[in-house]
């Protein structure tokens, strides 16, 4: 669906993102895993092509067909689920980057499968995130994700393929002749409200849309993040919050397509850091049973605001890396209950230890959910001096 200029196009920002999230810089002979869909296979080559003119070494890997799944998480028994092939950690401990090309055939593919049986195994390959989590907080470790048009998510995002293609080249400015040097742009000034909103010392912050009202704190030892070369679009600000601070309530109005299900309407009621209610008004079931993964699942390990000026995200996607991004005339905020990123400490990560995110409050978790909120709202910074300050309104920062 997209031309090979644009591919060529989508390889340049994703080799920009990849170096852009690595700490250290990337040397001759790293190992680079390339994930994909076999509908990016084309993007897949390119890439594999410029890394090997690079120096270093692609490792490619597809990802399971649709049929694949089914078999796995309808037919695997107990320890089938939980299974890891020999060497799989230390192929883990070794890589130096990763780039994730997501071209799904289905997704809903698993709507009839328990969500206990795709939750156990999310949770067997836990250790292996951790490796990888590891090794970025180290400077050892890079990664960046984009997505691909197929004909299943322009059907499920109620669109024809050709716009939903064209909707993935404005996002990303494949449309521009060098794309890098306008996503090298929207850092820059990410970079400048980033620093404003740190010189904030904000104590708590407060979200207010027509269906959320909800307070997080944000907790010592925190900063905000984002544009990072991550995800190809990223334009989203985030921070971890203190997963203690949580109160209120949160209603996510996007759609969420998730482990092979559709899930609508999530409301959420968090006490004490918890959500103590869950509801949906589709897939409630399933949204009931990943929020029950793990401990950590109910609680909230990020907090996302997206600036409209920088991203032309108009319509939905059916994928959580560009609905997490949308602009349109509101902006949007998200949450992510599970999974915290140790990238909003502000200290060395690489001394990061598990008695430390206890202690600060960066939770953990093998999940990691996007919640998504695009109505128009305000967010409210109310500093450690007791000063109130809007930091977000009508879809944008206020710096």
């Amino acid at each position: 669906m997209l031309k090979e200029r644009d591919l060529e196009r989508y390889a340049d920002v994703l080799l920009w993102g990849l170096m852009t999230s690595r700490r250290e810089r990337f040397r001759k002979k790293d190992l680079i895993l390339i994930q994909y869909d076999h509908a990016a296979l084309r993007l897949a080559e390119i890439l594999y092509d410029r890394i090997i003119a690079a120096g270093m070494n692609p490792i490619q890997r597809q990802g399971l067909t649709v049929d694949m799944e089914r078999s796995f998480y309808g037919k695997a028994d107990g320890r089938q689920l939980v299974f890891q092939a020999p060497g799989e950690k230390e192929f883990y401990g070794n890589l130096h980057g990763r780039i994730y090309l997501h071209a799904p055939d289905s997704l809903t593919h698993l709507r009839k499968i328990d969500p206990v049986r795709i939750c156990k195994a999310m949770v067997a390959r836990k250790p292996l995130r951790d490796i990888l989590e590891k090794r970025e907080r180290e400077g050892l470790h890079g990664w960046t994700l984009c997505t691909v048009p197929t004909s299943e998510l322009a059907a499920q995002a109620r669109t024809t393929p050709e716009l939903y293609s064209e909707q993935i080249i404005r996002a990303c400015y494949l449309d521009q002749r060098d794309p890098v040097s306008k996503w090298k742009a929207i850092r820059q000034e990410a970079i400048d409200i980033k620093r404003w909103l740190g010189g904030l010392e904000a104590a708590f912050i407060h979200c207010e849309s027509e269906r959320c009202d909800l307070k997080l704190t944000l907790g010592e030892s925190r900063k905000w993040v984002g544009v990072s070369g991550h995800n190809i679009p990223s334009f989203e600000l985030f921070v971890s919050p203190d997963w203690r601070g949580a109160e209120g309530t949160y209603y996510a109005n996007l759609p969420s397509y998730r482990s092979g299900n559709y899930v609508e309407g999530v409301h959420l009621i968090f006490v004490g850091g918890v959500a103590v209610e869950i509801h949906a008004e589709s897939g409630e079931a399933f949204a009931v049973k990943q929020l029950r993964m793990d401990r950590g699942a109910s609680r909230i390990g990020e907090f996302s605001l997206t600036d409209k000026r920088f991203s032309r995200i108009d319509r939905f996607m059916a994928d959580t890396l560009f609905d997490e991004n949308f602009g349109g005339e509101h902006g949007n905020c998200h949450i992510a209950v599970g999974a915290s990123y140790t990238d909003s400490y502000t200290g060395d990560p690489a001394a990061m230890t598990g008695a430390l995110k206890r202690r600060l409050g960066f939770n953990d978790s093998a999940l990691h959910w996007d919640l998504v909120n695009t109505e128009n709202k305000t967010v409210t910074a109310h500093l450690k001096t007791g000063k109130r300050v809007i930091i977000y309104e009508n879809g944008k920062f206020k710096h």
